[in-house]
């Protein structure tokens, strides 16, 4: 049986599919964004609370040059291959290159039901990914149509969007008090994880139903590469994880990190800063593809190759 909150997600793709009126409201759906992204940081801080060193160093520069390197390979595929405009291939491979923090709760969960091993610095990976991916997705298509862009406004746009403000903000906070000090809260935040998760799925299930009904076949490839590509992406995060000689948990989880796509902050700052793209085809690709994609079978099998991988 996969993850209970896994089941939540299906059935807000069934209630949509289904036409049912089932809805969770905006405001609560922002409450719930807000709670589940303090939450991630606020695990994280917490873990990392004592445990700050200069041997983190290679595993965060590591994971940023992910957030760079990611972009810059899909970028020529997604125009040559795909034969997407400047601006949509930048705008997707800054998609694909960040992150998805619906991903990175779920592959969370997922090792936590399973006893991985999760190493204290992990939570910092969705927000290493975030920032330079999306800089090096807007740099593409400035070269490409020397737009000259105003890099001031989007280093702006990208540090201070909700989800890397809650992220970092998060893990500062946790990171500062420690588990003691943060006893009156961290209940609140840590005793509901799995519920906020739970809830947060339910309306992704309904916001990816969305995007499949009808579907639509005139994007034939790149639905494929939606498909595709986390599989790929995921093998480069698990390789980079073993490099590292990170513990099975954090490897899973970055492996599904680098096959993730942003929906959440990727969006926000690319619909400023390339006019020109098409936002809505990029979250097709990341919430109506990839997303299902990762959370319904691409997790469960990344920990097969991890597994695997570790054997040998």
């Amino acid at each position: 049986m996969p993850d209970i909150v896994i089941m939540f997600f299906l059935l807000g793709v069934l209630a949509g599919v289904a036409k049912s009126d089932l809805k969770v409201p905006k405001a609560a759906y922002d409450t719930l964004s807000i709670l589940l992204m303090l939450t991630l940081g606020l695990k994280g801080g917490l873990a990392l609370h004592g445990n700050v060193n200069w041997h983190l160093l290679p595993e965060v520069i590591t994971v940023i040059l992910l957030g760079i390197t990611i972009p810059l390979l899909l970028y020529p595929v997604l125009t040559k291959l795909i034969k997407l405009s400047a601006a949509n291939g930048a705008s997707i491979a800054a998609h694909y290159g960040s992150a998805s923090a619906g991903t990175f709760a779920v592959a969370i969960a997922f090792a936590e039901t399973n006893h991985l091993a999760i190493a204290p610095q992990t939570t910092l990976y969705l927000v290493l990914l975030e920032l330079p991916a999306i800089v090096v997705g807007i740099l593409l298509f400035k070269k490409a149509t020397g737009n000259g862009n105003n890099m001031k406004g989007i280093w702006h746009e990208a540090l201070t969007s909700r989800g890397v403000v809650l992220l970092t903000g998060g893990v500062i906070i946790g990171y500062l008090y420690g588990p003691d000090a943060s006893k009156d809260v961290a209940p609140l935040f840590l005793g509901a994880f799995k519920a906020l998760l739970a809830l947060f799925l339910l309306e992704m299930g309904v916001c990816a139903s969305q995007h499949l009904n009808p579907f639509p076949t005139q994007h034939w490839k790149l639905i494929g590469f939606a498909l595709l590509a986390p599989f790929v992406l995921a093998l480069i995060g698990t390789a980079a994880g073993f490099a590292l000689h990170l513990p099975l948990g954090s490897i899973l989880i970055l492996a599904a990190l680098t096959a993730s796509a942003s929906y959440i902050a990727a969006p926000a700052a690319i619909k400023a800063a390339i006019k020109e793209a098409d936002v809505g085809l990029a979250i097709f690709a990341a919430l109506g593809v990839t997303f299902p994609l990762n959370v319904l079978i691409g997790i469960p099998i990344y920990y097969q190759v991890i597994e695997m991988i570790n054997r040998v």
